[in-house]
C-alpha cells in the first residue's frame, strides 16, 4: 500500500513538473537555453524540455531546437567572456581545483574536439568545457560557430526522436543512469569520430 501511495504521489509530481514546462512553452526554453551553458546545477533542463515540447506537439521540432540553441549560444558567450576576464580563477572558485586541471590538460590536447563532445552529447555537463575555451583563449567567431552548430545538432536530434517516440525519449533524458549503456555507446561514437577528424586535421596541417 505504501509503495502504491508513493507511485501514485511520484506520477502525480511528474504530471505536474510536465504541465508546468508545458506552460513555460518557447520562453522556458529559451531560459534553459541560457542557464544551460552558464555554471549553474540545472542538470539536462534545456534537454528534457525540448523533448517535452517536441513530444507533445506544442511547437514543431526546429523551433523547439532553434530557441534551445540560441538560447544556449547566449548563456556560452556570457561564460566564454567570465572566464576570460577572470581567467583560471574564475574556473576554480565555480568548479573546483582538481576538476579544472583535469579539463584543462584535455582542453590543452584536444581544444575543438573536446568543445564538440561537451556541447554535442546530450546530458553532457559543458560549462566546465565552455569556460576552459574562455580561460585558454579560444577565437570568440570560431566558438560561437560551433557551439551554435553542435548544440543545434544535439537540440535537433532530440526534438526528432521525441516527436516520434515521445515518453520514451523523455524518460531516457530524466534518468539517464538507467540507460547508461546507451549513452555510453553514443559518446564513445561521438568521441571515436572527433578524435578521427581532430588527428586527420593536425596531421593535414603537419603535411
Amino acid at each position: 500500500m505504501f509503495i502504491d501511495l508513493f507511485q501514485t504521489e511520484t506520477n502525480t509530481s511528474s504530471v505536474g513538473l510536465t504541465a508546468t514546462l508545458l506552460h513555460l512553452g518557447a520562453f522556458g526554453l529559451f531560459f534553459f537555453g541560457i542557464v544551460d551553458s552558464l555554471p549553474l546545477p540545472i542538470f539536462a533542463g534545456s534537454d528534457i524540455l525540448t523533448a517535452i515540447l517536441a513530444a507533445s506537439h506544442h511547437d514543431p521540432w526546429y523551433e523547439c531546437a532553434a530557441v534551445a540553441t540560441v538560447g544556449s549560444l547566449i548563456g556560452a558567450y556570457a561564460t566564454l567572456r567570465m572566464a576570460r576576464r577572470a581567467g583560471i580563477a574564475y574556473m576554480h572558485g565555480k568548479f573546483g581545483r582538481t576538476r579544472v586541471a583535469t579539463v584543462l590538460r584535455l582542453f590543452a590536447r584536444w581544444n575543438t574536439g573536446a568543445l564538440i563532445v561537451s556541447t554535442v552529447v546530450p546530458c553532457f555537463p559543458a560549462s566546465v568545457f565552455l569556460a576552459a575555451a574562455g580561460a585558454s583563449g579560444y577565437g570568440t567567431r570560431k566558438y560561437l560557430i560551433l557551439v551554435g552548430f553542435c548544440r543545434f545538432a544535439r537540440y535537433s536530434l532530440i526534438a526528432i526522436l521525441a516527436d516520434h517516440y515521445g515518453r520514451q525519449v523523455i524518460g531516457v533524458l530524466r534518468h539517464p543512469a538507467q540507460y547508461w549503456n546507451w549513452l555510453l555507446l553514443l559518446v564513445v561514437i561521438i568521441v571515436g569520430v572527433v578524435a578521427i577528424v581532430t588527428v586527420t586535421n593536425k596531421r593535414l596541417e603537419t603535411s
